[in-house]
């Protein structure tokens, strides 16, 4: 199958594009910064530089292609509006388009479940949830972006949306790494009591997902699914094993989530008074992320898509650990090396 992959250039994507050349796909990968897909180039991809917010780059990336697995997106929590509108819902209508106009057949469009997260504990969180508020501007947008593709569904295009919960591996740059240089800076504090119970996603049953959805019976399409092990964890236990397998000192310091919250909150209310409102170090997302239940059912995905997980938390932690050990390599680094010709 040839298969467009969008924002190749980040953790998700890249991993993906891997994962699709092992399994012998013609992989097209697109992103903004060149230098970050240079190993899947070589691995056997072409890449393509550019901004999908340019209609034109849109149709170009996706002539010819099978299907689009779409990653491209802002994430995050810090930032205007129009910005993660821009990013979320612009660049993927423009994805739709360009999908339609190359008869493209199928596309596997990487949704959140920040689309549920109103900074309550929820458990077993379902596809058909919504909250009566969004938290932030990233999941507003998401969820418009998923509006758009089903919509696209509706007038024949073959979709799929995957909300995948807090994707580890060789490569995250987001979750375990910043945490980790809190934790070395000495201001991290473990939020609220520290018994929350989390979903964590290895990025090789996220890669598993993805294959699935691509190969998914037209039973399962037109619709989203919920992503993760099925196997919620307690969060701070879970980091200290990783503080363990790395030699760092545990954390056993605790903040009160009112007081942490609040601090967040005053925190931000600066950064937006500060020229070019820096992203501050505490955000009032994360302490009410790091601080509550929350986890996903992940029975349709089981049910419609055969999706399984295969690869367990501990085994994502440790790979994670590894990588992080070896000093933050370049992935290509990390995974087996292929030969780009077969």
């Amino acid at each position: 199958m040839r298969i467009l992959i969008t924002g190749a250039s980040g953790f998700i994507g890249g991993r993906f594009a891997a994962h699709a050349l092992a399994q012998g796909h013609t992989v097209r990968c697109c992103g903004r910064k060149a230098d970050a897909m240079r190993w899947l180039s070589d691995r056997g991809a072409e890449c393509l530089s550019g901004d999908l917010l340019d209609i034109d780059f849109a149709h170009s990336a996706s002539k010819s292609c099978e299907a689009i697995v779409h990653c491209a997106g802002a994430v995050g929590t810090w930032g205007s509006y129009q910005h993660f509108y821009n990013a979320n819902v612009q660049v993927t209508e423009n994805v739709l388009a360009a999908a339609k106009s190359a008869g493209t057949r199928r596309v596997v469009h990487l949704s959140s479940p920040s689309i549920y997260f109103d900074g309550k504990s929820h458990r077993d969180v379902t596809e058909d949830f919504l909250p009566s508020r969004f938290f932030d501007h990233y999941g507003a947008t998401k969820y418009l972006a998923d509006q758009k593709v089903f919509a696209a569904g509706r007038s024949g295009l073959e979709v799929i949306a995957l909300r995948p919960r807090f994707v580890i591996g060789a490569g995250d740059t987001s979750i375990f790494p910043r945490l980790l240089r809190a934790h070395q800076s000495g201001r991290l504090r473990i939020i609220g009591t520290g018994t929350n119970r989390v979903d964590l996603t290895p990025i090789e049953n996220l890669n598993l997902a993805m294959q699935f959805a691509l190969l998914a019976p037209d039973s399962a399409l037109g619709q989203a699914y919920n992503i993760s092990n099925g196997a919620p964890v307690a969060f701070w236990p879970q980091f200290n094993r990783l503080l363990a397998r790395l030699a760092l000192p545990q954390l056993d310091r605790h903040i009160a989530y009112p007081v942490a919250y609040g601090m967040a909150a005053l925190a931000e209310l600066k950064a937006r008074f500060t020229a070019g409102r820096p992203e501050p170090a505490m955000l009032r997302l994360g302490m009410a992320v790091m601080a509550r239940d929350f986890n996903l059912d992940i029975s349709a995905a089981r049910r419609e898509l055969g999706y399984q997980p295969e690869v367990s938390v501990e085994q994502g932690i440790e790979h994670f650990a590894t990588w992080w050990q070896a000093g933050m390599p370049s992935v290509a680094d990390y995974l087996p090396a292929v030969d780009p010709h077969g």
